[in-house]
């Protein structure tokens, strides 16, 4: 099973979308072939389905874990063991 995990953003990126995107990469790198990062801008349609507020928004398999704020790498990790089971 792949997991997504969707970082909704500013382009260019603000400093809180870059180490929220950041942290998502180190929770992926935890799951070799098992988790891809994803980042979409915010005012892009895709954002939209969110209900997007603020940024950064970070999205794991369609669901909303975080907005407006950074989600710390350990957090994902969490997030990702409970989907995939572990």
């Amino acid at each position: 099973m792949a997991i997504t995990i969707t970082i909704i953003g500013t382009t260019p990126p603000c400093a809180k979308c870059k180490r929220a995107e950041k942290e998502a990469q180190k929770a992926a790198e935890r799951f070799p072939g098992q988790v891809q990062v994803l980042k979409i801008d915010a005012l892009s349609p895709e954002a939209e389905r969110y209900g997007l507020v603020v940024t950064p928004t970070v999205v794991v398999n369609e669901q909303v874990v975080g907005s407006g704020k950074i989600v710390p790498a350990d957090q994902l990790v969490a997030q990702i063991k409970q989907i995939i089971g572990g």
